[in-house]
């Protein structure tokens, strides 16, 4: 019996994951290993009671009682803490979801690489921060990373199989998010609950967000460079209001293969699960004739200020992934508590970015996961000194 492990359960694709998962049988059909949260203690403790796993972890230790509570008579061991989260994935699973959010998935997804596993990788930070590190530890032990983010498993699709020195390039989409038809002079005084709304995807409060300032597609886009190991300048971004096209290839010959499909991440999920195989998944099936039209527009960097900003970082490679990274996450949870506006987190980041450089440093390509932790930490705290916020240099 094949076994699973989920890390961040509770969130949206620890949630479509389990979903799926439940439709192809649950613990009749899978041995599951280990189920994490962050704190979400009630949801942990239903999904651990419906599927059984040898253990289930909570991140936020003061929620340890209340987890063993929940869990109480089950037979299920139960941990709590960043590093029972990083133990937990020392259990040998032959398919892994990280799906935990931000740089705190990087040590969990890390470790489980140990195996030989098969890692589903949904914490695009992971590659964004230390993505030399983690492709060559799969390498090292001959685990496979399959990409969860919709839009690098539609590009893996599309390849399938073709030789990459025959790619041009690489298209990732993005929906323009919330305020893709804002006038610019609204932006600053965007609130909280109105970037927290999507047009197209269901997905949790950050990402929601980091769409909104597409941030997440800046991610994306170093991401798209670290896995498929594709020069910068081949990768590009389109604004696609529809959200039906997740990523084309172009081929050196002139032709292109995108990949289409409904705004549902299970499909994405769907596929990382039971590849090599298609399985029938219950994802919605376009009907091109009803849709109409697709269209595409080169995304404003006046709009987008984040997109530039990636392209520096992969200018600069070595460690700046991680400061970028880390700044970026400091600068959403404070526009998240009110502290700034939506449209100073850009100039949040590139401050850091211009403090490190300045020191000197930021160019080091990374020989461990302790020098990608320091610069996390260092990046954090000369974001705090920038908004005049209290530091915090322990989410990792």
């Amino acid at each position: 019996m094949r076994s699973l492990s989920i890390f961040g359960a509770t969130g949206s694709i620890g949630e479509s994951t389990f979903d799926l998962i439940q439709r192809q049988g649950g613990r009749a059909s899978y041995r599951i290993v280990a189920l994490t949260a962050g704190g979400n203690v009630r949801r942990l403790a239903e999904q651990a009671r419906s599927l059984r796993p040898e253990i289930a972890v909570i991140a936020d230790a003061a929620k340890l009682p209340a987890l063993r509570e929940a869990l109480a008579g089950s037979g299920i061991e139960t941990a709590g803490g960043a590093g029972a989260v990083a133990e937990a994935a020392l259990r040998p699973a032959d398919w892994v979801m990280s799906a935990i959010v931000g740089a705190a998935g990087l040590v969990p997804g890390f470790r489980a690489l140990s195996h030989g596993t098969t890692l589903a990788l949904a914490n695009k930070e992971s590659l964004v921060t230390a993505g030399p590190l983690l492709m060559a530890e799969a390498r090292r032990r001959g685990a496979t990373i399959l990409p969860v983010d919709s839009e690098h498993s539609a590009a893996f699709q599309a390849l399938g199989g073709e030789d990459m020195a025959a790619v041009e390039t690489v298209t990732l989409t993005a929906s323009g998010g919330a305020f893709r038809d804002w006038p610019l002079d609204r932006l600053a005084q965007a609130t909280v609950a109105e970037a927290s709304t999507h047009p197209n995807w269901a997905m949790g409060q950050r990402i929601t967000i980091d769409s909104a300032s597409m941030f997440n597609k800046a991610l994306e886009v170093i991401e798209a460079h670290e896995y498929f190991g594709i020069a910068p300048e081949r990768i590009e971004v389109l604004v696609h209001p529809e959200s039906l096209v997740h990523a084309i290839v172009g081929f050196r010959d002139g032709g292109m293969i995108g990949h289409l499909g409904a705004p549902d991440m299970r499909h994405a999920i769907g596929y990382a699960l039971n590849w090599p195989e298609r399985a029938a998944l219950p994802v919605a099936r376009l009907k091109l004739a009803e849709v109409g039209r697709l269209t595409f527009a080169a995304p404003d960097p006046a709009r987008y200020p984040a997109l530039g900003l990636a392209r520096a970082v992969m200018a600069t490679g070595g460690l700046a992934g991680a400061a970028f990274n880390a700044a970026k996450e400091s600068a959403l949870d404070a526009f998240i508590a009110g502290r700034i506006r939506f449209t100073d987190m850009a100039g949040v980041v590139e401050r850091v970015l211009d403090r490190l450089t300045g020191q000197g440093g930021l160019e080091k390509r990374p020989a461990s996961l302790d020098m990608v932790l320091d610069m996390d930490r260092s990046a954090r705290r000369l974001a705090a000194e920038a908004m005049g916020v209290p530091a915090d240099a322990e989410r990792i």
